[in-house]
């Protein structure tokens, strides 16, 4: 076949091109399936009958759920939806128009005892820290395009499945009191417990309301490059297992931005996940903030106060690297003894802002649950390595162990100190401020500072502080070229720098 030189291709008219490069065609109108009818029956008009008609011949519908009679609006399927095919949007009309959510209510057969109404994959096993993909309400498998807004999904063991699914978008919904494995569980599972690549990609959830779940939210088994954000993860006292508000299990690549978690075990738990980014997110009212495993991790600008920790780095076969940069971090140090699968509940555990060498629950230091139906014993588990055990196998401590930076002086308005890390390489020291004297934390994040070291690993630092500022004490961190980041220095009260000026 000739092929047409590209000058010659350019010179044509447009008309005369090989497709129609002045206007896209139009998309085919969209037909609406109206759900007016709140029985769980295949009739015209049901959630089912809407879902099955959709799944026919996916991408021609959109589904509209109206509000019938007076609020609350309470569907209640006696048994399994099927799983939706898109692209599709699925709408509850009313948020948009009064704010009020349609209810999807799992109780009518979703029947038991908390969460051991729901099991786990394994015989025996129950809650959120078992591997599970039972009795979801609404399901996503193996399909991409599916839009969900507007309702509330409740009372089922998973609230919304993403199963092996791709760029959906989960948006503007509450998910209430799902007992079992999460609100909304975003997993490459491929059924048998291993994780598929490129399979639970690009989805995004946003602005929705996660309410007393087991765990809000999952990204599992290869879930990577999805976006959670604007979204509120709150437990209260009626959650039986408060154990995670996001917990990423081998889930990479993830962005978590600007969510709220509150009163958990742990706000947010990373468990061998790489390159996730969590950024100005808020963890308060946690057993830990933020609880991290894996190597590439970024925490950036987020607010962490009222915790007992405030970001845990916890051991693993390997010492792995994971940066913190810019977060607010301020009165933590509270007894917030909350161990669901996770949390801090160790009576003589350090606590405060970063704490290195936190127990997990494969730890055998480890106080708390994990799991209904899981051998709680400490038999044949890991070993974190410390001056006391030095044992053959024990985890070492995570970020290489990197020592904080030391905090020398306040001459003026310069904060001074040293630094100690890989020789001739270049640290990033990053300063912080408190209001309080007596405080060691980073209440305030001032600025960076890059520093070189010399061939023994040593440096030092000189960090201009804004004239007129006026703290009562200073931190600082270090991080490594590789992105491990210390803990805090020892804090350095702003009394020090009055008596040197």
């Amino acid at each position: 076949m000739r092929v047409m030189p590209l000058l010659a291709a350019l010179l044509l008219p447009l008309s005369a091109l090989p497709f129609s490069a002045t206007a896209a065609a139009p998309a085919p109108a969209l037909t609406t399936l109206v759900v007016d009818r709140y029985v769980d029956d295949l009739q015209p008009g049901s959630l089912r009958w809407a879902i099955e008609r959709n799944n026919q011949n996916p991408g021609q519908f959109r589904i509209e759920i109206r509000p019938v009679g007076k609020a609350p609006y309470v569907i209640k399927p006696t048994s399994p939806l099927p799983a939706i095919q898109g692209p599709v949007s699925i709408e509850g009309s009313a948020w948009p128009r009064t704010g009020q959510f349609i209810a999807i209510d799992g109780s009518a057969y979703i029947i038991g005892d908390g969460t051991q109404a729901c099991p786990g994959a394994v015989a025996g096993q129950f809650g959120t820290n078992v591997r599970t993909t039972t009795g979801p309400g609404l399901v996503l498998r193996d399909t991409r395009g599916v839009s969900i807004s507007g309702l509330e999904v409740r009372n089922f063991c998973i609230g919304i499945l993403i199963n092996r699914a791709s760029n959906n978008v989960i948006q503007d919904n509450r998910i209430l009191a799902n007992k079992g494995g999460a609100g909304i569980m975003l997993t490459g599972d491929d059924g048998q417990g291993n994780p598929t690549a490129t399979t639970t990609n690009n989805n995004k959830v946003l602005r929705n309301q996660l309410i007393d779940n087991g765990d809000g939210l999952e990204l599992t088994r290869g879930a990577a490059f999805n976006l959670v954000a604007d979204n509120l993860f709150r437990s209260t006292a009626a959650n039986p297992e408060p154990s995670q508000g996001i917990e990423i299990l081998w889930g990479n690549d993830n962005s978590v931005v600007r969510n709220r978690f509150e009163n958990y075990s742990d706000g947010l738990q990373i468990n061998w996940g790489q390159r996730n980014y969590l950024g100005a997110n808020t963890f308060t009212g946690n057993s830990i903030g933020v609880s991290v495993s894996g190597a590439g991790n970024i925490l950036d600008g987020n607010q962490i106060h009222g915790n007992r920790i405030g970001v845990a780095l916890r051991p693993e076969p390997t010492s792995t690297s994971n940066r913190l940069s810019a977060n607010q971090i301020w009165n933590n140090n509270l007894d917030i003894r909350r161990c669901q699968a996770g949390g801090s509940c160790l009576a003589k555990q350090q606590t405060g802002a970063i704490v290195f060498g936190v127990p997990a629950i494969e730890h055998a230091l480890y106080e708390g649950s994990r799991g209904i139906g899981v051998d709680q014993s400490g038999n044949n588990r890991a070993i974190i390595c410390s001056d006391e055990a030095q044992v053959k196998g024990c985890q070492p401590m995570p970020n290489h162990n990197q020592p904080a930076p030391l905090l020398t002086a306040l001459k003026g308005n310069r904060l001074r100190g040293t630094v100690n890390g890989e020789p001739d390489s270049l640290l990033r020291v990053e300063v912080f401020a408190n209001q309080q004297a007596q405080s060691a934390e980073a209440e305030h994040y001032l600025g960076e500072s890059l520093v070189a070291t010399d061939a023994k690993g040593q440096g030092q630092f000189d960090y201009v502080l804004e004239q007129g500022t006026t703290f009562g004490s200073f931190t600082a961190t270090v991080t490594r070229a590789d992105g491990a980041t210390s803990p805090l220095s020892q804090p350095l009260s702003a009394s020090v720098g009055h008596a040197n000026r």
